[in-house]
């Protein structure tokens, strides 16, 4: 199918906006200048202008002319706008389960009435006191992870314990290794450590490790950031055979690996972690956030032997400790089974939402795990995805483009959609008024 000239000409605004060539405030070209420019006719140059306002891209003022917007807030992520009433978040995940209101409540009159209330006002030591390590550690197991307390902190949730794990094994100007898609908050922790993303191709959903390979021989990589079961934004489960051949080419080219296990708790059985494959050079970084509530913010980082004192040092140079409060409360759920049922629930309530989403495009050939909290939707060559973000925003529900999960120069044209924020009922419609923006 050919594309037609004013989406070609599009594409290639959009591709200098998107990589700073056309920096926010510049001003375009007139309609008539880019016909000439082009050799195009009016019509098609106004439309070259309407599908780049459509997509967010530029605005139009009266009288002034069409200028590049400024793109840099996460947008796309629904970070600043789903706190706006009658908005339909699909772009963040905040899973939650009948009844865990009621179990707060009661969490919080027990611990009200016992324990040394004193202790919980004072700084815990850095990474966590050592019964609650113990604790952490024994959670942990539900991974596949076996380490004593001593290899465990406790951190301020996962997204922190990614920046720690880069504080401990990464310097300015080091080249980290992602997937082409991958993980946002990765991208965000690489831009503030000053670390290089060099991305690596996916072939069928998985990390193409004949690439890594490859560019392991081109350039110094200092470690690999992985997410072996179930990949963020794919939903994929990386073969056992594979995770051995990861360990292999890090052995082979001595680098670290950054294991991400944010989403594992809905992968069960999975394939044994990294971790375990390479305990002496993985970071294996997880927490309760999904599996619980992300408001507690507590994550979890098991680490080598080694790698332990700088993982302190960098706790205390960031946060010093973690709420004693909610690590006292998250403890307690672990050792009370309360952790194991929530998450028992979220792999059926994921697996149900899952269900739903694939009875509703059904014969499209959507992207997901069957017990994913999101999903990944190719879309037709004749569909544009800041488009439909755009269109779906306007009928207040948010979607994410591939563009924020692309640590490549181009990204896909698909929409990443997360199930499990807003009630069932409330999903099944905004699903369904995705698939027909999409024009399926």
């Amino acid at each position: 199918m050919t594309m037609p000239r004013y989406k070609t000409i599009a594409d290639q605004v959009a591709e200098n906006i998107r990589s700073g060539r056309l920096r926010p405030g510049t001003q375009l070209p007139t309609v008539r200048t880019l016909m000439s420019e082009h050799g195009i006719a009016l019509a098609t140059a106004a439309r070259v202008y309407r599908t780049l306002e459509s997509m967010g891209l530029v605005v139009g003022e009266m009288g002034r002319g069409t200028f590049v917007r400024d793109t840099s807030l996460p947008r796309d992520l629904g970070l600043q706008t789903a706190s706006e009433a009658g908005i339909i978040d699909l772009t963040f995940n905040n899973p939650a389960v009948p009844g865990q209101a009621e179990l707060l409540r009661q969490a919080l009159r027990s611990l009200a009435s016992s324990g040394d209330l004193d202790a919980l006002l004072r700084n815990a030591p850095h990474g966590g006191r050592a019964h609650e390590r113990e604790i952490a550690a024994i959670h942990l197991r539900n991974r596949g992870i076996r380490v004593p307390g001593s290899q465990v902190l406790i951190v301020n949730g996962a997204q922190q314990g990614l920046a720690l794990a880069m504080m401990a094994i990464l310097k300015p100007g080091d080249v980290l290794a992602v997937d082409a898609l991958t993980y946002p908050g990765i991208k965000a922790l690489a831009v503030a450590h000053r670390i290089e993303l060099l991305p690596i191709p996916l072939a069928d959903g998985k990390t193409n490790l004949d690439a890594l390979a490859a560019s392991c021989k081109r350039r110094p990589v200092r470690a690999f950031y992985a997410m072996p079961t179930l990949h963020n934004p794919l939903g994929s489960i990386m073969p056992a055979a594979d995770r051995k051949r990861l360990v292999a080419l890090a052995e082979e080219h001595d680098f670290a690996l950054i294991e991400d296990g944010a989403y594992a708790f809905l992968a069960e059985p999975a394939p044994k972690p990294l971790f375990m494959l390479a305990p002496n050079r993985t970071i294996y970084v997880s927490g309760l956030s999904k599996s619980v509530a992300s408001g507690l913010r507590i994550g979890f980082i098991a680490a080598p032997v080694s790698l332990i004192p700088a993982l302190e040092q960098a706790v205390r140079a960031s946060t010093w400790s973690s709420p004693s409060i909610t690590v006292e409360l998250g403890c307690r759920w672990i050792e009370e089974g309360v952790v194991d049922d929530l998450e028992e629930l979220k792999r059926k309530d994921a697996a149900n939402r899952q269900r739903l989403a694939r009875r509703i495009f059904g014969g499209i050939n959507l992207v997901a795990h069957p017990n994913a909290y999101f999903l990944w939707l190719p879309l037709p060559e004749d569909m544009r995805a800041e488009s439909i973000a755009a269109a779906l925003r306007r009928d207040n529900i948010l979607v994410t483009t591939a563009e924020p999960f692309s640590a490549a120069s181009h990204a896909p044209n698909a929409l990443r959609v997360a199930l499990g924020s807003v009630p069932v009922e409330t999903l099944e419609l905004a699903l369904r008024k995705v698939r027909v923006a999409c024009g399926y």
